[in-house]
């Protein structure tokens, strides 16, 4: 009879016992004769709890939910006892027997699977009592064999690992078996497989070591000290302090079983063995020989640059270039890794001098091979397609920069436009160093070549490159040449970047070319660049535009900018407009822009712009003037009202009521949030509105008052037709207004004074 006969026959005298002890026994009770039944006595085996139900089915013995309450009950009992109250029910319930066979089935079926994880969650219980039974009792178990039986449920319960073992090595120590114990502690140790076990392991070993530590010391404090007890004493605090010791890496195993392609865990496992070269090699040699680069976590290649780098710091060259060659023959899943190889192949060389051993390698790693791939094809090796790989061009790129010839160079930086790797820092850098030994025309060439391979917006930089060295390398002395590249280059140029190539373009008019080339160039950029950049293009354009031919030609570009910005914009242009003309002394062509621009100056949100407009009419006007002013102010102002009062009407009947606008406010604040609502959507109404088309109308300044007031009416034929009281009537009469009086120097009237 086998360990798990002998367990399960022990269990059932035990059973058996408690079923005693609990009183539950068979009893023999006869069914009273029902209506239309006959009296029979059935042996069951029945528990006190089931009376209720016995006697429920005795009353109504064809009762099919009588019997499935009971049968309910049941669930959890024994099979047999299950089946014998299925059996009663059939032969009760003939005339039901198919609906109720059905519905047995179908319980049956749960009920067996019931059955069956419950005999699981059970067994699992059963054994922890088993393993707490005899490792506690050791001295009283001599008839089982133990580490068998313990074994056994290693195999079969895989997730109570850390609990199975302390039960078998609680076996030996109480047993009085230390050393086995030990034993079964570094197995377990050695062999589980997540970080909760372990745990358990490892405190439980940890506590048997401090225990016996403990027991030594209690008895030299009894019996003496001697010699041999010291010794003793010391070699198990050196044993316990070794056990703390190796913790960490004894962890480490633990995860690296749970995943050996984890390189990050061996990087760690190489620093734990910091300081023992021998270990750190056999750990080095482990991971290379056990990660699968497929499957890897991390990047398999760098456990091979740490190994080369290994040797290198202890001036072991040759071994580091053996590792290096091996690494470069392994199977990784991404080019990337074996490029990085061949880069620290070569970094490693140029450390200690080696240059030609340098340029060797990297020349080897870029060679064509026999069997071309494309660089993304997973299914090639990646030794068949690095050399496609930019990193390992770009660093032997560099090295012929440093150490090759002009030659050898150049035919790098060609093989790499070939092969259609290249990127605009490349392209730009190829340039440059033709333009280091030289080579103009050839530096041209490449940037050349390099727009080719790239469109907007990778091309800007390579265009910028391009455009400045041609120029400072010409001048104007290939004016059409540098034309027609400027075209070339503004061909689909996207507007975020159109604005540095237009100012080099123009710049290059104003130093070379023409003057209209120049003002024709920076009228094209205002049309071409963002919309946020087209106000500080045009302020560009106008300053330029003044210092080349006179602030008097900024007129046309003013007028312009004011028609194509967006009203915030235009008001400042307006702003700077009238104060040109104010200082040339049009004082009337002044008052022609404030009037114009006050269409589009809400008083309540453009205090500024009428502010200065009152400073202007103060300066250099009169009381009809300032009166004309205020009466367009208030034209003005009666337009917006009407605006935000149509909105707020359109408002209240599309929302109903003030507190939708705004839920959870009411009272005496909903005035205020539909006004606030009502002036917001005006404000988006007035982005909408189409500008006025109408010119600004210009003036001498020698046209009468009535006319100029004629051209007013006809500049707002929409004005609202009001009194000409001031509307400051009610702070103070206009006669207060103070007039500055300035005279008119002789010169500015010229020949005009005796007319």
């Amino acid at each position: 009879m086998g360990p798990y006969e002998d367990y399960f026959s022990l269990k059932q005298r035990v059973h058996t016992t408690q079923l005693q002890q609990n009183n539950i026994r068979d009893r023999a009770e006869p069914n009273k004769e029902a209506k239309k039944g006959k009296g029979k006595i059935i042996r069951i085996l029945q528990e006190d709890d089931d009376l209720p139900y016995e006697e429920e089915i005795i009353r109504n013995p064809y009762s099919v939910k009588c019997w499935i309450r009971y049968i309910e009950h049941k669930q959890n009992a024994q099979k047999s006892v299950l089946n014998m109250i299925y059996e009663r029910a059939l032969k009760e319930l003939p005339g039901r027997y198919v609906h109720f066979k059905r519905t047995a089935i179908v319980n049956y079926i749960h009920t067996m699977q019931n059955v069956h994880i419950f005999s699981c969650k059970i067994q699992l219980q059963l054994w922890h009592e088993l393993c707490d039974l005899i490792s506690q009792n050791p001295d009283k178990v001599t008839s089982l064999k133990v580490g068998a039986i313990i074994r056994g449920g290693l195999t079969r319960f895989t997730d109570q690992l850390g609990k199975l073992w302390c039960s078998l090595a609680d076996y030996y120590i109480r047993s009085g078996h230390f050393e086995k114990a030990r034993d079964v502690y570094e197995e377990a140790i050695l062999t589980v497989v997540t970080v909760r076990d372990f745990t358990q392991v490892f405190d439980s070993y940890a506590q048997f070591e401090e225990s016996m530590i403990a027991a030594k010391m209690e008895t030299t404090s009894e019996l003496g000290q001697d010699e041999d007890g010291d010794i003793d004493l010391e070699l198990r605090l050196a044993r316990f302090e070794l056990l703390i010791t190796r913790r960490p890496l004894l962890l480490n195993s633990v995860l690296l079983r749970q995943n050996p392609h984890n390189v990050h865990e061996w990087h760690k496992r190489v620093k734990l063995y910091e300081g023992q070269p021998r270990q750190i090699i056999n750990t080095y040699t482990e991971a290379v020989q056990t990660i699968d680069p497929l499957k890897a976590t991390g990047k398999p290649h760098s456990l091979w640059v740490s190994f080369a780098r290994f040797y290198e710091d202890n001036e072991q060259l040759d071994d580091a270039r053996t590792i290096f060659e091996k690494a470069t023959k392994v199977n990784y899943k991404q080019v990337d890794d074996l490029a990085a190889v061949w880069c620290e192949y070569g970094e490693m060389e140029l450390r200690h001098e080696n240059y030609d051993q340098a340029l060797r390698i990297l020349r080897k790693a870029t060679a064509i091979p026999a069997r071309k791939a494309e660089y993304f094809d997973s299914s090639e090796p990646v030794q068949n397609r690095v050399y496609k790989s930019l990193k390992v061009w770009s660093m032997l790129a560099d090295l012929e920069e440093s150490l090759g010839t002009f030659q050898s160079t150049k035919a790098v930086y060609d093989r790499i436009i070939d092969l259609r790797i290249a990127t605009p820092q490349i392209i730009i850098n190829y340039a440059m160093f033709l333009e280091e030994h030289n080579y103009f025309e050839d530096s041209f060439k490449a940037y050349e070549r390099g727009i080719a391979l790239f469109r907007w917006p990778n091309v800007h930089d390579i265009w910028n490159t391009y455009l400045t060295k041609f120029i400072d390398r010409y001048g104007g002395k290939k004016l059409e040449r540098a034309r027609d590249l400027f075209e070339q280059a503004l061909d689909r140029c996207p507007a975020k970047y159109a604005k540095t190539i237009y100012l080099l373009y123009a710049k290059l008019e104003e130093e070379y070319g023409l003057a209209r080339h120049a003002m024709a160039v920076y009228e094209r950029a205002t049309a071409a660049v963002e919309p946020e950049e087209q106000h500080q293009m045009f302020n560009i354009y106008i300053k330029r535009a003044a210092e080349i031919y006179g602030v008097t030609h900024t007129r046309a570009i003013y007028q312009k900018a004011i028609e194509v910005l967006p009203d915030e914009h235009a008001r400042d242009m307006c702003l700077r407009f009238a104060d040109m003309e104010s200082k040339l002394g049009e004082i009337d062509r002044a008052r022609a822009i404030y009037s114009y621009c006050s269409q589009i100056c809400d008083p309540r949100v453009t205090a500024h712009f009428w502010q200065t407009w009152k400073e202007f009419e103060v300066r250099h006007g009169n009381e009809d003037t300032i009166r004309e002013m205020l009466r367009i102010k208030r034209s003005v102002q009666a337009t917006y009202n009407t605006q935000v009062n149509f909105m707020s009407s359109q408002m209240l009947k599309a929302t109903g009521t003030v507190s939708d606008l705004a839920p959870g406010q009411s009272g005496v604040d909903d005035m205020k949030l539909l006004e606030q609502k009502a002036q917001q959507l005006a404000a988006e109404a007035e982005q909408d509105k189409p500008k006025p088309k109408d010119k600004i109308l210009f003036v001498r300044s020698d046209t009468s008052r009535s006319e100029l007031a004629e051209l007013a009416k006809q500049a707002n034929p929409d004005e609202i037709d009001i009194d000409d009281e001031d509307e400051d009537a009610e702070d103070g009469e206009p006669d207060e207004v103070q007039l500055e009086q300035k005279s008119v120097p002789t010169a500015v009237f010229g020949g005009l004074k005796d007319d």
